[in-house]
């Protein structure tokens, strides 16, 4: 007896070639694919401190202009917090609607905290200015050049509570290398330069500083004044000068960019 063979119709037997043709192109390809590119690479994982250490975009080039375009300023103070002058400073601030950058000495704000705290709900931004504002820390070996700028670093996280970012570093006496900007730029802080120096700490007068900065001033600058690190009573004096006359000539108060 003979078996009549099952022939399935045209259309079938095609959708049928057609699928094993698929099945062994795909199985070639994956074949052919290398490990690294079949395996999803693993995504990094860390909190928040780890990702600010390997930021994405900093050149290390010091910042020497405003965030915002047009008549803005940005107006720094150094070597703080200090408590005969930073909450004057502040009050200041407040009253011509008026923002700064403060470069932090560590020291100085485990000594007051308080103060860093003060400064943040004020709407300021921080800065490191290292440890113990070693003016030839340019000069010193990694391993203490690292400390100074980490150190600095951590006081300010701790005295905030990790609640404010810390995204500049100034070099004491604005001494620069690339060694600093390096220990920087791994703990996600650019350094943060000027283009108006008031000289305020040689304390030569309140009109002295006054003037320096009217005859300097220009969309863009970012000016250096001092709320520690010795009297700083012409700093405050020329302050209540320049906050009202730089509204009147049409300035707004920024961040350094």
């Amino acid at each position: 007896m003979r078996y009549r063979v099952f022939r399935p119709p045209y259309c079938y037997r095609w959708g049928v070639l057609i699928l094993s043709v698929v099945t062994v192109t795909t199985f070639g390809v994956s074949a052919w694919r290398s490990p690294a590119e079949s395996t999803p690479a693993p995504q990094p994982v860390g909190n928040a401190a780890t990702v600010r250490e390997t930021p994405a975009r900093n050149t290390g080039e010091a910042v020497r202009d405003t965030a915002r375009d047009g008549r803005f300023v940005a107006l720094t103070f150094d070597d703080g917090p200090d408590p005969r002058y930073t909450p004057r400073v502040l009050d200041l601030l407040a009253k011509h609607d008026a923002v700064a950058t403060f470069c932090m000495v560590g020291t100085e704000a485990r000594r007051h905290p308080e103060l860093v705290r003060a400064v943040v709900s004020a709407g300021m931004r921080l800065c490191d200015h290292t440890v113990t504002h070693d003016q030839r820390l340019r000069t010193r070996g990694e391993r203490r050049i690292t400390a100074e700028i980490v150190g600095g670093w951590t006081d300010l996280v701790l005295a905030t509570g990790d609640d404010a970012p810390i995204d500049y570093f100034r070099a004491p006496g604005g001494n620069f290398s690339p060694r600093l900007n390096a220990v920087a730029a791994r703990h996600g802080m650019r350094p943060l330069g000027w283009t108006v120096d008031t000289r305020d700490w040689t304390l030569p007068g309140a009109g002295r500083i006054v003037e320096t900065v009217q005859q300097s001033v220009e969309p863009g600058s970012v000016i250096l004044l001092h709320d520690g690190g010795g009297r700083r009573d012409q700093t405050i004096e020329a302050l209540t000068r320049l906050l009202p006359w730089l509204a009147e000539q049409g300035y707004g108060f920024g961040f350094p960019g």
